[in-house]
This record gives C-alpha cells, sequence and structure tokens, in this order.
C-alpha cells in the first residue's frame, strides 16, 4: 500500500431545530472544552472534531490506490445526552462510508447543546474533504460555521422540523387520571370510589357531579386500579381490546386519546307489538390536555333505536312542532323505519384550572346535584344543553355556579322553527361543617328572552341571591328556587343525605293546615351503605323521594323547570312519592345492579270533561288547578307504578368504558282511569348489549 500524505479541509454547518439563535443557547461541549469561555465553545467544539477526525480517520487503499480528491458529505446529530449520531453520509465509495461511521462511532459522548438551561440536540452537516491535512493549519477556515436553514436548504429544513415533532413522542403516561377533565357519570362508576371520598375525616364534596379527575385522584388511585385490571399480551391489538385507549398521544406539553363508542343493542319487549327492540350507536369519543391546566374532551353519536313500547310513547309525547319525538336524556329524533328513532348527540368541553382553588367548564352536556340515585335540584334526565361551569374550592367549601342556555320546544311556543329560549342560572353552596356533616344550600333562577332581554348579566354574579334579584326585575319575569341539602358520616360504611326544595314559599297557606297548592316542596331521604355487611365492593342504597304537586312549574309556562320538554329536576316531575332500593356490586371486571322503585304518581286526566291540571305535569300552567286547598300527592289519575332492574356483565375496556351486559327490566304500570296518555301495562324487556358507558340512561319513567 502506497503511503499518503494526508490533508484534511473540513467545513462546519450547524442547525439548531425548532430553537432560535440567542443568548440562552449553549452549544455542545467537547472534552477538553470545559474550561474556555461561553464565547469561545462553539470554536473549540468545531476544533476538537476536526482534529478528532483527522487523528483517527484512516483512507482505505482502494482511495488511495485510485489517488481519489473529493469530499465526504455528513450530517450529523449531538442529542440532549451528548451522544454523537451519524443521521447521513454521502460519498463516491462505500468504504469511505464505512469509514467515516467507524470514526463517528469513536468520538466521546459530550455535554449536551441546552436551551434555556434545559438539554436539547442539535444537527451539523460536515464536508470531509480527500487528501487530508493538519486542521491546525487552516484552523480560521475550519472554525467557520453557517446554518443549515439557508434557502437552498429549506425542503431538508421543513422535513427535519416534522421528524422532531415525532422523536418528542413518548410513550402516554395516564395523564386523564391527574387532569381536569370530567369523569364520565354513571351511577355504578361513581359508586366505585364513593366510600373513599365519603371516609371520616375527609374534604371532599360529593354532591356536584360530574367530578373532575383531579379532585378525585387524592381518595382513589386510578391508575393503580387500571394496572390491577390489566388483561392483554404484548400484543397491539389485545393491548387496545383489553387494556388501552385506542389512540394515545403524548408529546412535550399535550396529550390526547381517542376511542370509538358504541352502544349496540338487541332486546325483547313482551308487550310490543313489534318482534324486537334494539339499538344502534356509533361515535368517537376524544379527550386530552393542554399542559396541566387546560383540558378538552368531545364525544359525537350516531343512533337509530327502537326501544319498549312504553318508552317509545313516552319519547313522542315529547315531541316538537316538526319533529315526531324526544329520545329521553338524549335528544330531537326523526322517525328510522318501524317505530323506530333517528337521533344524532353531540357533547362536549373545555376545562381550564386558572388556579389551584378554581375551575372553569364551557360545554354542551349535563350536570348533576345531590348525593342519591334521584336530585331534587339538578339532575341529568334531559337532553344536552349548553352551559358555563365555575367551581371554586377552598377551606371547607366547594362552590358551584351553573350557567345554562335552554329550550322551550312545545309546538305553541315554537316560531319560523325556531325553539324559544330560557335560561337557568343555579347555585349551590357545599360546606363541610364538621367532619362528619356537610350541609348545602341551592338557588335557581329561570328567565326568558322577553322584551329582548337577552342573558340578564344580573344573574352573572355568582355571590348574590337571586330571589332579590327576581323582585328587582319583575316577580312575573323569572322563577326562583330554593333548596338545601344534607349529609351526615355515621361511619366510615354508612352515610345519610337529603335535599329539601322549595318552590314557593307562603307562611301562611303552610301553617294553615288546608294542603293550599302553594306548598310547593319536595324532599329526599337517603342511606348508602359501603362494603355492606363486609363483602368488599358491595353498595346497598335506599331512598325515599316526594314532590307536591305544582312544584317547579310556573304560570308563565315556559319558566318552569324543564328543557326540551323533559324535567331539569326528577324524571317524574311534580306530584309524586317514590321508594328505591339499589345494590351495585364489582368484583374486578364483573359487575351486578339491582334496582327496586315502587311510586305514586298524580296525572292529569286530559278529558274534555276533566281537562285541569293536578300538578304532576311541570309543563300544565299552574293556573289550571281545579282547586286551591285540600291539594295532595297522587292527586288526580292516581297510578301505582313498580319498576325493577337486574343487569350483570363483565367490563371489556375499563379505560374507555367498554362493557358487555345483559339488562332485564320489570315495569308496571296501573292508573285508577286508562286515558291516551295513561295506558295499563305490565312490561318485560330484556336487552343484551355491548356499550361505551359514558352516561345514565333511565328507563324508569
Amino acid at each position: 500500500m502506497k503511503k499518503f500524505f494526508l490533508f484534511a479541509f473540513i467545513s462546519f454547518q450547524l442547525n439548531v431545530f425548532s430553537q432560535n439563535t440567542n443568548t440562552y443557547e449553549k452549544p455542545p461541549v467537547f472534552p477538553e472544552c470545559e474550561s474556555e469561555s461561553f464565547e469561545n465553545l462553539k470554536a473549540c467544539f468545531n476544533n476538537k472534531i476536526n482534529q478528532f477526525i483527522f487523528q483517527n480517520f484512516q483512507v482505505p487503499q482502494v482511495v488511495s490506490d485510485e489517488s481519489y480528491k473529493g469530499d465526504i458529505k455528513v450530517l450529523f446529530e449531538v442529542d440532549e445526552e451528548g451522544a454523537i449520531n451519524i443521521m447521513y453520509v454521502d460519498a463516491v465509495y462505500d468504504e469511505l462510508k464505512t469509514e467515516t461511521k467507524r470514526v463517528f462511532g469513536l468520538m466521546p459522548k459530550v455535554e449536551p447543546s441546552t436551551y434555556n438551561g434545559k438539554p436539547t440536540y442539535v444537527q451539523y452537516s460536515i464536508g470531509i474533504k480527500i487528501p487530508l491535512i493538519n486542521p491546525a493549519v487552516i484552523q480560521n477556515e475550519t472554525a467557520q460555521t453557517e446554518s443549515v436553514k439557508k434557502v437552498r436548504d429549506l425542503n431538508e429544513t421543513v422535513s427535519q422540523e416534522y421528524d422532531s415533532i415525532n422523536k418528542s413522542l413518548v410513550k402516554y403516561e395516564d395523564l386523564e387520571y391527574t387532569s381536569q377533565l370530567n369523569i364520565p357519570f354513571t351511577h355504578h362508576f361513581y359508586a366505585r370510589f364513593d366510600a373513599n371520598m365519603n371516609g371520616l375525616g375527609t374534604n371532599a364534596h360529593t354532591a356536584a357531579k360530574p367530578f373532575v379527575y383531579e379532585e378525585v385522584a387524592p381518595y382513589y388511585d386510578f391508575e393503580a386500579q387500571k394496572k390491577a385490571l390489566v388483561k392483554g399480551t404484548d400484543e397491539w391489538w389485545s393491548r387496545k381490546l383489553w387494556d388501552e385507549h385506542l389512540v394515545e398521544v403524548q408529546g412535550k406539553d399535550f396529550w390526547f386519546t381517542i376511542d370509538p363508542v358504541f352502544d349496540l343493542q338487541l332486546g325483547k319487549d313482551t308487550e310490543a307489538d313489534f318482534s324486537t327492540t334494539y339499538n344502534n350507536t356509533r361515535g368517537l369519543y376524544v379527550q386530552g390536555g393542554l399542559g396541566k391546566k387546560f383540558s378538552f374532551s368531545t364525544s359525537v353519536f350516531e343512533s337509530q333505536g327502537r326501544f319498549a313500547q312504553y318508552y317509545n310513547q313516552y319519547a313522542y309525547s315529547l315531541k316538537t312542532d316538526g319533529d315526531p319525538a324526544i329520545v329521553p336524556g338524549r335528544g330531537v329524533a326523526k322517525n328510522f323505519k318501524d317505530n323506530g328513532f333517528d337521533y344524532p348527540v353531540a357533547e362536549g368541553y373545555l376545562s381550564y384550572a386558572p388556579a389551584n382553588f378554581i375551575n372553569i367548564q364551557f360545554g354542551h352536556g349535563k350536570n348533576f346535584i345531590g348525593d342519591g340515585y334521584r336530585s331534587l335540584f339538578q339532575s341529568d334526565v334531559a337532553s344536552p344543553y349548553p352551559y358555563i361551569k365555575l367551581n371554586t374550592k377552598f377551606w371547607k367549601i366547594k362552590y358551584t355556579n351553573t350557567w345554562t342556555s335552554l329550550r322551550d320546544v312545545r309546538p305553541e311556543v315554537t316560531e319560523d322553527g325556531a325553539f324559544k329560549t330560557k335560561y337557568i342560572a343555579n347555585h349551590y353552596l357545599s360546606w363541610n361543617v364538621s367532619k362528619r356533616l356537610n350541609i348545602g344550600l341551592f338557588e335557581s333562577v329561570m328567565w326568558t328572552n322577553d322584551n329582548d332581554r337577552g342573558f340578564d348579566l344580573n344573574y352573572l354574579n355568582p355571590i348574590i341571591f337571586y330571589r332579590a334579584i327576581e323582585f328587582e326585575t319583575g316577580q312575573d319575569a323569572g322563577n326562583a328556587i330554593l333548596g338545601a341539602s344534607a349529609k351526615y358520616k355515621w361511619n366510615n360504611k354508612v352515610n345519610l343525605y337529603g335535599q329539601f326544595i322549595l318552590d314557593e314559599f307562603s307562611l301562611d297557606d303552610i301553617t294553615g293546615g288546608n294542603k293550599s297548592w302553594k306548598n310547593k316542596y319536595g324532599y329526599q331521604l337517603g342511606v348508602k351503605y359501603y362494603d355492606a355487611f363486609k363483602v368488599d365492593n358491595l353498595l346497598l342504597q335506599f331512598e325515599y323521594n316526594q314532590v307536591r304537586p305544582y312544584t317547579y312549574s310556573h304560570n308563565t309556562v315556559v319558566l318552569n323547570y324543564g328543557h326540551n320538554n323533559q324535567p331539569m329536576a326528577h324524571l317524574w316531575g311534580a306530584n309524586f312519592r317514590e321508594v328505591i332500593f339499589i345494590g351495585r356490586y364489582d368484583y374486578r371486571r364483573w359487575f351486578a345492579d339491582a334496582k327496586f322503585i315502587f311510586g305514586t304518581r298524580g296525572f292529569d286526566f286530559n278529558t274534555p270533561e276533566d281537562s285541569f291540571s293536578y300538578g304532576g305535569d311541570i309543563y300544565r300552567n299552574y293556573n289550571d288547578r281545579p282547586f286551591n286547598n285540600g291539594v295532595k300527592i297522587g292527586q288526580g289519575n292516581k297510578v301505582k307504578t313498580f319498576n325493577a332492574e337486574l343487569q350483570g356483565g363483565y367490563i371489556i375496556n375499563p379505560v374507555s368504558h367498554l362493557k358487555l351486559f345483559t339488562n332485564i327490566s320489570f315495569r308496571n304500570f296501573n292508573p285508577e282511569a286508562e286515558t291516551a296518555s295513561t295506558v295499563k301495562s305490565n312490561t318485560v324487556w330484556f336487552t343484551l348489549g355491548i356499550r361505551t358507558d359514558l352516561f345514565n340512561w333511565y328507563i324508569d319513567n
């Protein structure tokens, strides 16, 4: 082999992707450059790289024999750990490429570049000329650097920037469990951590729902529970089916997940004229976060369904002007084939916590206030609606403000196909008086856009008494409701709860003993027994509810406490009493529910001979009453009802809330007089399905 004097000329080009060149950048520091001043670090790094290549590069014999003269083009990076890695080599001879990779593989680790004090990566473009000379001879030339971001390299720069974004992604770390996202509100799922939040000595507030993950995280370890239920293997399809979101993406300051939504049911109603019941819901559920304080979620559903005959009839009774039905709890529906409905639904919200003590949400969905199965304050039985919610928590206080825009869809108030808009503002103050006792105060006011009033700014004040504003704006300009709640923790296993709602207060009528129609109030009493009879994860619940006639209604019907022809509180409206027994049990992924409801309700006759309002339908004018005194629960067409529901199943994916279930419900509806709207029935409804469980669906109307 001929021996050559080797000469080198090495030119450097430096490009720091996604960074701006300024005094907050620090270049990589090569060993032996640590003592250099900041201004000389770049030149020292360049010089040491040049020297290392000159000292270690051995020109292959085939190149020497050809007396080759030319360039080797090299693109390499210094990563966040200080490792020097080749990204691209271009040379005429493969032997030169191999030798270049060998030399760079020998390079020591360096101190990585930093930006604003945080390690980052940089990329270098280098040209190695053959033959080589000692870099010290032309040190001034070898020290020159220039940015790769020149016009001629623009396309390459953009491509590398895109790759750098992908490179920043990391494995998803279950960030939803400490986020500002709402925990999907279903009674069964919330029962999993209800006992944890109601332990003696906790300062949790459990009435205003849905909760955000961050406020439940101190009491319940969602991530540990998820790991305890892991079922899948390392195969991608197995993990996605049993244990993970379908799509999980996490970067430096963001994350999001995507899951499909299904509610596919097939069933049989023993009383229906049609052969089967079904529901066919497909959708998408997206949730994510930007930073630690901002979260978002959206879900879109496309559905077709045919339900038990009594449920279909109830949906038809909620019809609008131009639309045949409203599917209870979901929304406006069109006819679909034989006795079926087509009902699309969209929900979503933005959730932001500017400080640790406050959460602000803007969305389209539902809210619930109460510790029971029912709520006399604000329930989730109606269709989704737009809302703004403000949760403030400090000391032993949690204060919830909700402002909503609702719709009155009755045909008689619809104008040019547009539904009438009304607004509701709610306050709920929860105070943990002691480690056992919680007291809550509730206030609500409804108003409409009469006289182009729009959204009355008076009600934006979160700490004011709405009743006083109602008097200032005119008694008939709004409808105010007051309420109080209490919860007492008997011990770690038993707690008692209750609500009291007052729609109108007249002391003379209340104390007069004449059972005046003005005594518009209702109350709830309940008890929960956790780990009942020392059986882990067994919850037993008893609840009693009663609401007197005409509660929640108004002489200006649009000012009632309702939305989309459905009550905003109890499913049955008013003029009822009911007793509820509930049992819930979980064992790993298996679950079971049992529910029994006994009730007495008072309906209107709605006949030419008797068209009076007996106070059960909140969409009737209470001035249409048949009498002023002697008003009692169950008046009118008295109906005895019994609802029983048994459900069992298996949670397929606890992360996406996908479950396989079977449900059997029995409903006995026995009116004193059969009318067009009160038909005697005795229904058994059997259903088998697979469902993404994101919301409560009440079939006990």
